[in-house]
C-alpha cells in the first residue's frame, strides 16, 4: 500500500523537472564597453531536447550573446544561470565543462588532416606506457565513425581529408563531435549561412537530429525560414535588446519573418512608401499586427 500511495505522487515529481527545469537561462543579461551598451535586457532559456533560434541582423547582438554563453566574455549585468546555479564564466573551458559547446561558422577544422583527426583535434586517444605511449588510432577512427553513423552521417573512408567534404557534412561531423565529447546545449554560429539549400538542408536535419538525442540547442541564424523549420522557441534581437520571444505555436512564419526583416520599421513607414511609385505596401504589415509576445511570456512552452 505504501508503495502505491507513494507511486500517485512520483510521476509529477520525475516527469515535471526535465520539462520545466532549463539547462541556460538568462535573466535581463547586458554587456557593456565601457560607455557603449551592445546588449542590454536579453533573456533567454534552453530547455533539454529544444531547439531555441536567436535571429537578428547585423548588429543586432546575436555575437555578443554567443560570447557570453560560451564563455568568451562575461555580461557586465543581469544573471547567468546553469543548472539553477548562477556562473561567469572566464573562459571557453568553464563552459565546456558545463556542457556548453560552441560550433562556429568557420568550424575550426584542418583541412588537409582525415576526419579521424579532426574529430578527435586536441582530445587524442593514446595508448601504451609511458614514456612509449602513442596515438591509438584505430580505436579513434571506430569511435569517430560510430558517432558519425549515430547522427546519420555514413563516410566511406575516414581518411578522407576533411577538406573535401561538403560544407554541411563538415557542420554535421563539428555538432557529432560536440555530442561526443558531453555536449548538453550546442550553439551553432550561422551553420546555414554559407550553405546552398541541399546543404542546409542535410544541417538542419542534424539539428532535428541533435534536439531528439535530448541536446538544447541554440541556433544563430539569419534566416527566417529555416529557423522555423527546426525551432521551438524563437528570439528576435534588434540593437541589442529582445524584440521578440515566443514559441513556435505563438508566432507564424510570416510574422517571424516580419520581424527579422524590419517589418515594425516598414510598417511605421507604410504611408510614405505608398507614395513611391513601384511600391507595392499591400502585403506590408500595420504596427499593430506586429505586437507578438516578448520575454515576458515563459519560454518552456514550445
Amino acid at each position: 500500500m505504501t508503495s502505491n500511495s507513494t507511486g500517485t505522487h512520483e510521476p509529477a515529481v520525475k516527469d515535471t523537472p526535465p520539462a520545466e527545469r532549463p539547462v541556460i537561462e538568462l535573466k535581463a543579461v547586458g554587456k557593456s564597453y565601457g560607455n557603449i551598451r551592445v546588449l542590454h535586457g536579453v533573456s533567454l532559456t534552453v530547455h533539454p531536447g529544444n531547439v531555441t533560434c536567436v535571429l537578428g541582423d547585423n548588429g543586432a547582438g546575436k555575437s555578443t550573446l554567443i560570447k557570453i554563453v560560451s564563455g568568451l566574455h562575461q555580461h557586465t549585468e543581469g544573471e547567468f544561470l546553469v543548472d539553477d546555479e548562477s556562473v561567469r564564466f572566464s573562459t571557453p573551458r568553464q563552459a565546456l565543462d558545463k556542457g556548453i559547446a560552441t560550433v562556429y561558422q568557420d568550424l575550426a577544422v584542418v583541412p588537409l588532416m582525415p576526419v579521424w583527426r579532426n574529430f578527435f583535434l586536441g582530445s587524442e586517444l593514446t595508448k601504451g606506457p609511458w614514456p612509449l605511449r602513442r596515438l591509438d588510432i584505430e580505436q579513434m577512427k571506430k569511435t569517430a565513425d560510430e558517432e558519425l553513423r549515430n547522427m546519420g552521417i555514413v563516410l566511406d573512408d575516414m581518411e578522407q581529408p576533411i577538406g573535401t567534404l561538403s560544407g554541411g557534412q563538415r557542420q554535421c561531423v563539428a555538432i557529432a563531435r560536440a555530442v561526443h565529447f558531453g555536449a548538453r546545449v550546442l550553439i551553432l554560429d550561422e551553420p546555414t549561412a554559407a550553405l546552398g539549400v541541399k546543404q542546409s538542408g542535410v544541417v538542419l536535419k542534424y539539428i532535428a537530429a541533435a534536439r531528439e538525442r535530448g541536446l538544447g540547442v541554440i541556433f544563430i541564424t539569419h534566416n527566417p525560414h529555416h529557423a522555423y523549420m527546426v525551432g521551438d522557441h524563437f528570439s528576435v534581437l534588434r540593437l541589442g535588446t529582445m524584440e521578440l520571444s515566443a514559441s513556435n505555436s505563438e508566432v507564424s512564419l510570416e510574422e517571424l519573418t516580419n520581424h527579422m526583416a524590419g517589418g515594425t520599421e516598414l510598417a511605421s513607414l507604410k504611408h510614405e512608401l505608398a507614395q513611391v511609385r513601384g511600391v507595392d505596401t499591400e502585403e506590408l504589415p500595420d504596427a499593430g499586427e506586429l505586437q507578438a509576445p516578448t520575454a515576458a511570456t515563459p519560454e518552456g512552452k514550445s
